[in-house]
């Protein structure tokens, strides 16, 4: 028998994770409070149904997945604690969020107190299209439960550890990726202020083609991501507390975005700065494109 899949929210990721499970079979359940007209949009060509109201989410769901901005994780656990306490059967709670571990053990210790099961989760890649699945990894006393997705088309891994080993492994592969992106970025419009930007590229190309190939399709993409990824650093700041100077960087790379992010919403992509760091990356990609 199918399980019946809760979801909230409907972005991009979301969605793309909805439209997955429908297509393999779960009946998919989700939220529409407080969200746009595109956000149903998505909801509806995904296959997902809306319900009027939390307890009717929880109640009919046999797995709930928290699938929300990192700044909304800790909220969205709090507005479910009471329907999760009336409900009589109990979805097991996977928070898939790119929050801290002592974030996730937060939400866990939110979870527990309805008598629902939680898993600490973490998505690693882009939303599922076609064959393709991000990796969602699971960890935590009850992870084993919640594998049962992967019959649904996801790619799950169990991570060994206790809740928050999934979000720790999270923090660490997006504080790789994404700190990168934010340092080679920062660098380039530092070139491109000092006229500098065409050498760099050519010097790029000549000792570092990789690092160059790497940017130039990293940094164009990251341009509508860059307000989700705010509160993302934050939280990878909070995860590397214990170290005396690493948390200053990722906080200053999470200014950097909301910079970034702040700049294209006022049209920059199209003019200014971040139109010149396009420039940079077309000009950089283009013997990719001439030879493939």
């Amino acid at each position: 028998m199918a399980d019946t899949i809760a979801i909230i929210a409907t972005g991009e990721m979301g969605a793309g994770i909805g439209r997955c499970l429908h297509e393999h079979g779960a009946r998919v359940l989700t939220s529409l409070k407080g969200r746009s007209g595109a956000s149903a949009m998505r909801a509806e060509r995904a296959g997902m149904e809306p319900v009027d109201s939390d307890d009717a989410l929880v109640a009919q769901a046999d797995i709930f997945l928290s699938i929300v901005p990192p700044g909304d994780a800790l909220a969205l656990a709090e507005r479910l604690q009471r329907a999760l306490a009336r409900a009589v059967k109990k979805p097991i709670y996977v928070d898939l969020n790119a929050v801290a571990p002592d974030t996730a053990v937060r939400i866990g210790e939110i979870v527990a107190a309805t008598g629902a099961r939680f898993v600490d989760g973490g998505i690693i890649g882009g939303p599922p299209r076609g064959t393709y699945s991000p990796k969602i990894y699971l960890s935590g006393a009850d992870a084993p439960a919640a594998e049962r997705l992967a019959a649904y088309g996801l790619a799950t891994s169990v991570v060994a550890g206790p809740i928050g080993a999934a979000s720790a492994l999270k923090m660490s592969y997006a504080g790789l990726t994404k700190g990168l992106t934010a340092l080679g970025t920062a660098m380039i419009l530092g070139a491109i202020r000092a006229g500098c930007s065409d050498a760099l590229r050519q010097e790029l190309s000549d000792s570092q083609p990789q690092m160059l190939a790497w940017l130039a399709r990293q940094v164009p993409t990251m341009y509508p991501k860059a307000y989700r990824w705010v509160a993302e650093m934050e939280e990878i700041a909070e995860f590397l507390e214990d170290d005396p100077a690493a948390p200053a960087i990722y906080e200053g790379i999470a200014g950097f975005y909301e910079r970034i992010a702040d700049a294209k919403a006022k049209g920059s992509a199209e003019h200014g700065e971040l139109a010149e760091l396009k420039r940079f990356c077309d000009e950089a990609a283009a013997p990719t494109r001439k030879t493939a």
